[in-house]
């Protein structure tokens, strides 16, 4: 099981840098990054509420949960083969 943030999406749906963000959320450049490739372990739930505050959306919109037989490649999902 993963759960997947589809920040970058957002960010780009709503014309918004990751500079911006961070400076709106206050929250530094580097653990945006984090978030934005899928790199983190964790977010907390204020962050998520100030990310969604900023972005105009709701947490769905950011957070995806993919099956284990799925596996990630750069943006693309693509079928395990077998």
């Amino acid at each position: 099981m993963a759960i997947i943030i589809n920040l970058d999406v957002i960010m780009a749906m709503r014309k918004k840098s990751l500079t911006e963000l961070a400076g709106e959320i206050d929250i530094t450049l580097a653990n945006l990054s984090i978030l934005k490739n899928n790199k983190a372990k964790a977010i907390r739930l204020s962050t998520l509420n100030e990310i969604c505050k900023a972005l105009d959306c709701q947490p769905g919109d950011l957070l995806q949960y993919v099956e284990d037989d799925k596996i990630f490649t750069e943006d693309v999902i693509v079928e395990e083969e077998t």
